[in-house]
């Protein structure tokens, strides 16, 4: 049972930090563009990102849990999976301190249904020129802090699965 359980974990941290690392990547290139096509391309996100984080934030840490309460202690299989743990935590609380808010000026003139409007609570407020850089440079690195997380998770959980 402790195979399976290994290879989920792994699985959903994985589909974690693809997610983050593919907002990492696109850094360079969304620096370049302007206010109009950052905020209309900001919208296509939702809802497949959201769908993924579900499963490969809050499924992984719940999994890591799980996988943290099997292995047994004092071994360094349950060092590697605290560690592990604890950067998915830290990946799930810069979310929600940095990206979430930012994701709400981003859809406020979305039409979302009832679960997006709920979760994402939009405000549909302006952005003024002034701040929509600032609000896009904490998205931006806020993803790439994320994917140093979810990839500190990713190798420590493989450490502890090859051991």
């Amino acid at each position: 049972m402790m195979p399976i359980l290994q290879i989920i974990t792994l699985v959903l941290v994985a589909v974690g930090f693809s997610l983050t690392l593919a907002h990492a990547l696109e850094l360079p290139g969304k620096k370049r563009v302007d206010k109009q096509a950052y905020v209309a391309v900001q919208s296509i996100y939702y809802p497949g990102f959201t769908i993924g984080g579900l499963f490969g934030e809050f499924g992984a840490i719940i999994a890591t849990m799980i996988l943290l309460v099997a292995t047994p202690p004092d071994t360094a299989a349950y060092l590697l999976t605290f560690v592990a743990l604890m950067a998915l935590l830290l990946m799930h609380a810069l979310y929600w301190v940095l990206t979430h808010p930012v994701n709400r000026f981003w859809l406020g003139d979305q039409k979302l249904g009832s679960a997006g409007a709920a979760f994402f609570n939009t405000t549909g407020a302006a952005v003024a020129d002034e701040d929509w850089i600032r609000l896009r440079d904490r998205w931006e690195y806020s993803h790439v802090a994320r994917a140093c997380c979810a990839f500190v998770a990713l190798v420590a959980l493989a450490a502890a699965t090859a051991l």
